[in-house]
This record gives C-alpha cells, structure tokens and sequence, in this order.
C-alpha cells in the first residue's frame, strides 16, 4: 500500500519538476521477478527505473547508515529497502534479495558497480541471479545528474535492455564473473548508444566516462 502511494507521489512530482520521461522496451520486460542492473549515474536513477517498470514493484538495498534515522528508517522498509554494510557486507547481502525474489512478489534493482563513481563491475548480481533463478535486466539512464538540473527540464530517457539469463551450469569464478560482466557492459554500452550515440557520461566530480 504504502509503496503504491509513494510511487504516484514520486511520479506525480517528477512529472511537474521534470516533464514526462521516455521509457524505451519496457513492454518487453518479463512478467515474472528479475533484476534491473545499470551503471549507478545518480542518486534518483533507481526511482526512473521503478517507475518505467510499473506495475511490478521493486526491493534494492540502501547503506546500513540511513537506517539510523527512525522516520527514514519507516520509509526505508515499507518502500521494500533492506539496510547493507558496505565496508562489511555479510552473506545477508545475497541471501536476502535471493528470498525474496524467490517469492515472486517484487522484483530487485541492484547497480553493479556499486557507486555512482566507479565504473567498476562487481559479481554479486550475478550471483543473486542465478541463485534465484531471474534474468539480469540491463537498464540504462541519461539526464539529469542533479536535483538541480531536474529543474532545467532536460529529458530523461531511460532503456530496458534484452534479458541476461545465468546458465544453471555456469560457475560464476573469475572467469564466469568476467563472462557476464562483459555481457552486462555491452548491453549498457548499446542501450547508451540507442538513445545517443554521442552520449558521454560526466558524473558529478568531473570525470567523463565515455562510452565505447
């Protein structure tokens, strides 16, 4: 209830602040749990990624420290969010999101480099994935990198991309990491390509990451 809410709200908000975005494949998204991935552009790139796949909610893991708030810490779990230790993670890492998409009733969002600075792939999507059983969606965004340029109305486009099934025989050793994270950073290379050709990603210290 409280999800469907803030999800309107959020919605409803971005709309009068930003105008409508673009939402590019998303009538081919599964019907069942997956897991959206993408490179971590800014802070509210989650929201645009749960908004284009409505109706299907979504959990994702926030850092342990903004579950010390109590009022935060109330939105936090009934927006389906669960508190991870980054510099400690802890099998709680994998074995959550793996319960809970195993009950099919939420989908995860997950960035697999972990930080909106780093370009980076790590193997724990992956091996959520294929303990769950779910694809790996790549999910792209271009906008916006601040809450302040939300306001200048440039569009924000967001891509869904072909689903990444991990083969059951598959062992995700370094190897099977650097299979699929090359499979995961083709597919966002292709997706940025699609919106823009000329897209270049400038995060918000300075570094421009261009996309080959």
């Amino acid at each position: 209830m409280f999800y469907s809410f803030l999800r309107g709200l959020v919605r409803v908000l971005l709309a009068i602040v930003n105008g409508r975005a673009t939402y590019l494949h998303r009538e081919d998204l599964p019907t069942g749990p997956y897991i959206l991935v993408g490179p971590h552009r800014t802070w509210f790139d989650p929201v645009y990624f749960a908004l284009g796949a409505s109706p299907r909610k979504f959990s994702f893991m926030a850092k342990e420290e903004l579950f010390q708030n109590p009022i935060l810490r109330w939105i936090l779990r009934h927006a389906n969010a669960f508190p991870v230790n980054r510099d400690n993670p802890g099998p709680s890492v994998i074995k959550t999101p793996v319960r809970t998409l195993r009950q099919g009733d939420l989908s995860l969002i997950i960035f697999p480099s972990g930080s909106r600075h780093s370009a980076e792939l790590k193997g724990g999507a992956a091996v959520i994935a294929k303990m769950a059983k779910v694809p790996l969606i790549p999910t792209v965004y271009q906008g916006p990198l601040t809450f302040k340029q939300l306001f200048s109305r440039h569009r924000v486009t967001i891509a869904y991309g072909k689903p990444i099934t991990i083969d059951r025989k598959l062992k995700l050793d370094e190897a099977g990491q650097a299979q699929i994270e090359q499979q995961m950073q083709q597919a966002f290379d292709q997706l940025d390509q699609e919106i823009n050709p000329n897209f270049h990603y400038v995060d918000v210290t300075g570094k421009k990451h261009k996309q080959e």
